[in-house]
């Protein structure tokens, strides 16, 4: 997308007017099932909504039909992404129209966005005008950037306001906008020009104009471009220590913020996809999951395994003959291999964690596979050593103890740099660093163990 194009992309009305008048009459009776009092009342939606997702489909549709709108509202934004999926197209969409209105607009789209289209469609057209224009111009973002998770119910504040003015104007908008941490200062075209908080805001004298207020400051103004990546987005706001940043276009118009509370459901969900997808599974697996899409998911990944596993078999019998004559090679080979697993599962952990906390450097992180190399060489040594005189004193035999040895030190090393080497290799294609990375390092690690341990043994023992 050129520059031109991303300039097009409609800047929001980032502050809502009087609060829309609730509909006098509604498409659907709210307070027509008589739920039980039952522990899932009085909840905080979060919890109700751990509550909800262990209900059967018919009786969760009941709690919602039985309770203020708002409330059932805030559950469901708090529900899994599959819990909700089935929930929310089982729903009259008229029905689902009002939930999502009460939502903020960011959870709104989130939700619809992972609707089927149909269904999507059918809610958006029962949504009040307003709203369908926002969600429908939200969700044109990636949901992987700031722009797709960035609220735009916020404050915004002319320059030319005094202190005063802008203290009363928070005040009649509260009840409309995100938590107010921040206030953001534009001028006439919506040009983002700065940011006070609320104390110094509040600090201030009322005659004075947010415009001198601004100019006495001496902080680097920090803001996120929509199309950057959510996972850079947690990473700012980690490194500067602050509660919300500004989104904005590339003529600086402001866009949304995203919060703290945005970013710590960024970083759960960043952590879990990659500990899942480092082993094959889905990114957005749950216990909730429904089973048919986690094998859809899996099995794809256990294919290429059995594939990769057979690499491993293949080198095993090559030295047929070698394992034959001397049978003892067999007992020690799997140590070889699985030594060398888990320094390779090391390294690949602390590289994934470093490319999940800063941006990508080439240099850097290839020098850092270097480092991955000098530890492996450290440890195999120590490792080795307690290996080869562990079999010495149980065989007698020195150059078995020996092959054993080297043979482990050598796949240390080449577990450790392979650990280190995937997640940049897989960047490096624009893949996910984590994706099944741990399926390609035991494949690396098995076949190369059992070919370093059998060769050596054939050339010193055998020949």
């Amino acid at each position: 997308m050129s520059k031109e194009q991303k300039n097009t992309i409609k800047s929001y009305s980032v502050v809502k007017g009087n609060k829309r008048e609730k509909k006098q009459e509604s498409e659907v009776n709210y307070q027509e099932v008589n739920w039980p009092k039952a522990s899932i009342d009085n909840l905080h939606p979060a919890d109700a909504a751990d509550k909800l997702e262990d209900l059967p489909l018919e009786k969760q549709k009941e709690f919602i039909l039985s309770q203020p709108i708002e409330i059932s509202a805030e559950s469901i934004a708090e529900m899994e992404r599959h819990e909700r999926i089935s929930l929310m197209s089982t729903l009259p969409p008229a029905l689902a129209a009002d939930l999502l209105e009460e939502m903020s607009p960011d959870d709104a789209t989130d939700i619809l966005s992972e609707l089927d289209p149909d269904v999507r469609a059918k809610i958006l057209k029962k949504l009040e005008k307003e709203d369908a224009v926002r969600i429908k111009d939200l969700l044109k973002f990636d949901p992987d950037t700031a722009g797709g998770v960035m609220n735009t119910e916020i404050l915004v504040l002319d320059r030319n306001l005094t202190v005063d003015q802008a203290i009363q104007l928070i005040r009649s908008n509260a009840g409309e906008i995100e938590i107010p941490y921040y206030a953001y200062i534009v001028d006439e075209f919506r040009h983002l020009i700065g940011v006070l908080s609320l104390r110094d805001l509040l600090l201030s004298l009322p005659a004075r104009t947010l415009k001198d207020l601004l100019q006495e400051q001496q902080q680097h103004l920090i803001f996120v471009i929509y199309d950057q990546d959510k996972e850079e987005v947690a990473r700012l706001l980690g490194r500067y220590d602050l509660l919300a940043i500004p989104v904005v276009d590339y003529d600086m118009r402001l866009l949304g913020i995203v919060t703290a509370d945005d970013v710590i459901d960024i970083i759960q969900e960043e952590a879990s996809e990659d500990m899942q997808t480092m082993v094959g599974a889905g990114s957005d697996e749950t216990l909730s999951t429904p089973w048919v899409y986690s094998v859809k998911k899996r099995l794809p990944w256990l294919i290429i395994n059995v594939f990769n596993s057979a690499i491993s078999a293949y080198v095993v019998h090559l030295f047929e003959g070698s394992i034959a004559q001397m049978a003892i090679l067999a007992v020690l080979m799997p140590i070889v291999a699985n030594q060398a697993g888990n320094t390779g599962q090391q390294s690949l952990a602390v590289m994934i964690r470093q490319l999940a906390l800063e941006p990508f450097d080439s240099r850097k992180f290839w020098s850092a596979v270097l480092r991955e190399a000098k530890i492996a060489l450290v440890n195999g040594c120590v490792v080795a050593l307690c290996v080869y005189s562990g079999v010495y004193f149980w065989t007698h035999n020195f150059h078995l103890a020996l092959v054993m040895g080297l043979a482990l030190l050598l796949d240390m090393i080449l577990g450790a740099v392979a650990g280190a080497s995937i997640p940049l290799i897989l960047k490096a294609l624009g893949r996910d660093p984590a994706q099944a990375s741990t399926i390609f390092l035991t494949t690396l690690t098995d076949s190369g163990g059992f070919f370093t341990f059998l060769g050596l043994a054939s050339w010193l023992l055998l020949r």
